[in-house]
């Protein structure tokens, strides 16, 4: 059985701390693989700045292509909308009996984790790997905190944000090194973000 890891996000752009957390989770970890999941539009994002899924889907393909045990995937494209991980997770065990998923999250979800559709259910049927990530206010205990389905790591702390690379692109600024070169080529020359 292969064991995937499922890496979510709008990845708005991919950056390098994604790839390096995602690595450092392959390496230390039982993972055989690591998925970036595509989000589609999240309904508490603001859409004027986010690029179409397929362009988005491009760049974590172009990040991914150098490292074989990583993927882009698009499985929630097809889901209906807004996609909820639980139901996503649900579709990737019925079309991949022969894998078993865990979820990757920063530790700034694992606090909100709860208000999430079916949350115990989740965490009943799913590992869950948390990363540490420094963040804005107390850090919010997590009412599954000890729950054995949930592994803390101690991955570094990448404190790159998209948010911030898109910003440094509007102003004019270079963002070439937090980015992976093929992104930043993807990019350089295009509107995108501009």
């Amino acid at each position: 059985m292969k064991k995937i890891g499922l890496f979510f996000g709008s990845f708005n752009p991919i950056h390098i701390g994604h790839l390096i957390l995602a690595n450092y989770i392959l390496e230390n970890s039982d993972m055989d693989e690591l998925w970036f999941v595509v989000s589609p539009q999240n309904p508490f994002k603001d859409k004027k700045t986010l690029l179409s899924d397929h362009n988005r889907l491009d760049m974590v393909q172009l990040a991914v292509k150098n490292y074989p045990n990583m993927r882009a995937s698009n499985i929630e494209f097809s889901l209906p909308k807004p996609s909820y991980t639980v139901d996503t997770l649900t579709y990737l065990h019925e079309k991949y009996p022969e894998h078993s998923f865990s979820l990757i999250m920063g530790e700034d979800n694992l606090g909100s984790l709860h208000k999430w559709k079916n949350a115990d259910l989740l965490v009943e049927n799913h590992h869950i790997i948390v990363y540490p990530r420094v963040f804005e206010g107390a850090k919010k205990e997590s009412v599954y905190g000890n729950h054995t389905n949930i592994s803390m790591i101690k991955a570094p702390v990448i404190e790159l944000s998209a948010t911030e690379i898109r910003a440094m692109i509007r102003e004019g600024k270079n963002v070439r090194p937090m980015l992976p070169p093929e992104v930043f080529e993807y990019l350089d020359g295009s509107s995108f973000y501009k």
